[in-house]
């Protein structure tokens, strides 16, 4: 009985390690090997032998392909092309082991046993019964195709005419990709143009290049078509913005961010947030959020809106937030606390009683920290405030947004998920933006924090992340919740309680000299009785102490004292009914200083009202008046003096004759507003009627 297919015995000549050797000996998975060269003798695993990549059966009706038959690229055939390499695989099998497939339940048909009809009996067999099914096959057909299965395997079998991989620019002259990809790295670094001017250069490459009229440029739909696909190929950007993201992004291959560990990697920026807010001036304007967001559970772990200009004590405190649970509100429900949620607060809470109360937000303490190079966050606040709580802090290069990609999507979450609910929202470019957005805003900066923070608690820690995935288990998403509370288990928590001394500490410092008045900076005065015996009597060389103090609290300031931190007072603090923050009195200070000259300016309004009475007394306008145009007033003042004047003379003239008197009309009649008179006829005056001016347009 013929041996099945594939399977080798004693005595079989093999090609194995670049020479030919004769398989002597079988042992369980042992082989023994004598190469026919020199005579050596190997005892070798079989696997080992059967996995060499130059493994090969010489000498022997089987065929020499061993490994695996290749079917996959067979997927990206045509369905008739497929059939067809499958079939000529049970033609080439049956002539070569006389079976059409690997079942050996029947004899082989008459003319393909291999016991009975030669190699080349069988091959005949084979090209005869093909040609009578009306196929032009011959003799060689069936050999090469038995060559090409050797080889290749079935994949061999496939027409070489269907296997060849189309081209990305279809049937566009390679002359013309040609000038494509030279127009396009010609255009890198320059403004963006249309395609229209692409096209003009690329015709004009193709002039130099072959000469005028050898080479025509495609039509304009073919053409752009053309140049989105060369543009993609090789990798070069239509547009100056799209270069730019392309230069800031890392050389191939992507190595991606990974944290395992709540708190190993957390991400730092600022950014404005679409919406419109009621700043304290009565003035709408963006906001701008701070975020900080963990890599290894996707949470938000403090975010924070302040006014346009994010000062460095933001950034601090945002660190300082991240170690304190989030308080619940008065008014949230209960299902938002730490209690009802999926977080382990039960254990959470027998070592850090802080939990008590919190709400449904993880409580981490960052290891590193990501930032890029904005003022805010290389300042020697921040990096004091970091260096305080032991957290490293990891600058990114510039220009380089992939590198804290966590909360650059973060930004976009948000503006998709929560800014576009809200009212005022801008839009995320000019072109979105609608026409009253100053009007839609309703919102005051710490009611839009409050709304944040409840968003956060419901809308983000519980939603489910598309990144939060097990490698165990990729088809199940977790929430920042559910992963941070899987994190936690295996991490620990080590709760980092803060002091109202390490609050301090986090706020932006000054040198300042305590005098008789007190602490003064930005414009206010700052006293108490903690600083009495220490005016004037500072250690340092300068005179000075170190004084801290919250922008957004600026009714007090803190100045480090040889005995500990003192508290001094803003003196004018009684004189404020509510708190305000330093962004008032900043706007409070720029109105101020419009008006220096106001001492002088009050001299002038004194002297224009001495002025305002003299004329009322006397019924005379002023010289000013007389040039600019005469008020209501000034026209009835100069009726009554007219009056009086003529009175004078009749006393003292002898009447007049009918002729020489004043018509009664145009004598007692008042002057009409508007109306060109003797009195007004020195300066029109009217009335401006919106009503009437609109009629007349």
């Amino acid at each position: 009985m013929k041996r099945p297919w594939g399977v080798v015995e004693v005595g079989d000549r093999i090609w194995f390690d670049g020479q030919a050797h004769v398989l002597a000996g079988l042992d369980g998975p042992r082989c023994r090997l004598v190469a026919e060269e020199g005579g050596g003798v190997q005892v070798l695993l079989l696997t080992h032998v059967l996995a060499a990549q130059d493994f090969t059966i010489l000498d022997s009706s089987l065929p020499g392909q061993r490994r695996v038959p290749v079917h996959g690229p067979l997927d990206g055939c045509d369905s008739a092309v497929r059939d067809r390499a499958l079939a000529w695989e049970r033609h080439v099998l049956e002539v070569e082991t006389g079976y059409p497939g690997p079942g050996r339940e029947q004899r082989p048909r008459d003319g393909y046993d291999p016991a009975v009809y030669g190699l080349a009996q069988r091959e005949a067999a084979k090209a005869a019964e093909l040609m009578a099914s009306g196929e032009q096959v011959s003799v060689a057909t069936v050999r090469r195709m038995r060559a090409r299965y050797r080889a290749q395997g079935v994949w061999g079998l496939v027409d070489g005419r269907r296997r060849r991989e189309r081209s990305v620019f279809g049937r566009a002259d390679p002359r013309v990709v040609a000038a494509v990809k030279q127009a396009l790295e010609e255009q890198q670094g320059r403004s963006t143009g249309t395609l229209s001017r692409l096209r003009h250069r690329v015709g004009w490459l193709l002039e130099d290049a072959q000469g005028p009229g050898k080479v025509a440029v495609p039509p304009v739909a073919t053409f752009n078509r053309l140049v989105r696909a060369v543009a993609e190929q090789e990798g070069l950007a239509l547009t100056a913005e799209g270069q730019r993201r392309r230069a800031s992004r890392p050389v191939p291959v992507f190595t991606p961010t990974v944290a395992t560990l709540p708190g190993e990697l957390v991400m730092m920026d600022s950014t404005l947030l679409d919406v419109m807010v009621v700043c304290e001036d009565g003035k709408a304007r963006r906001p701008e959020l701070t975020m900080a967001v963990d890599v290894a559970t996707r949470s938000i772990t403090a975010a924070v809106l302040r006014p346009k200009g994010t000062k460095a004590v933001d950034a601090a405190v945002l660190l300082a937030q991240t170690l304190v649970p989030q308080p619940m509100r008065p008014d949230w429900p209960e299902y938002l606390s730490m209690a009802a949620s999926v977080i382990p607060y039960t254990r959470l809470a027998s070592i850090d009683a802080r939990v008590q109360g919190a709400a449904a937000r993880p409580v981490i303490r960052p290891s590193t920290v990501v930032i890029d190079q904005g003022k805010v966050f290389v300042s020697r606040c921040f990096l004091a405030a970091a260096e305080h709580l032991g957290i490293t802090v990891q600058p990114c290069p510039p220009a380089s947004g992939h590198a804290k990609g966590h909360v650059e999507r973060g930004f976009g979450a948000i503006g998709t998920l929560f800014a576009q609910y809200v009212a005022g929202y801008t839009g995320n470019r000019l072109a979105t933006r609608g026409s009253n957005v100053e009007d839609e805003a309703c919102w005051t900066m710490p009611q839009l924090q409050d709304l944040l923070d409840e968003w956060i608690v419901c809308g983000w820690q519980e939603r489910r992340h598309a990144r939060l995935r097990h490698p165990l288990m990729p088809r199940l998403t977790l929430t920042p919740n559910e992963m941070w509370a899987a994190l936690t288990g295996i991490a620990g928590h080590v709760p980092i309680p803060l002091t109202g001394a390490d609050w301090i500490e986090l706020l932006p410092s000054r040198r300042c000299a305590i005098t008789d008045e007190g602490i003064r900076f930005e414009y206010r005065t700052y006293d108490g009785p903690a600083l009495n015996g220490h005016r004037h009597r500072s250690p340092a060389a300068d005179g000075k102490w170190e004084v801290h103090h919250n922008p957004y609290e600026p009714w007090q300031c803190w100045v480090r004292l040889p005995d500990g931190w003192a508290q001094a007072e803003w003196i004018h603090r009684s004189l404020v009914s509510r708190p305000f923050t330093d962004t008032t009195w900043q706007h409070i200070r720029t109105v101020a200083t419009r008006h220096t000259d106001r001492a002088e300016r009050e001299e002038h309004l004194a002297r224009h009202l001495d002025e305002l009475l003299r004329r009322a007394h006397t019924g005379q306008t002023s010289a000013a008046h007389s040039n600019k145009g005469s008020s209501l007033a000034d026209v009835a003042g100069q009726r009554a003096g007219t009056k009086r004047a003529r009175r004078r003379t009749a006393d003292t003239d002898p009447p007049k004759g009918p002729a020489e008197r004043l018509p009664p009309a145009e004598e007692n009649t008042p002057p009409v507003p508007g109306s060109v008179g003797t009195a007004a006829s020195a300066g029109a005056w009217s009335i401006f009627d919106a009503h009437q001016e609109a009629q007349q347009w």
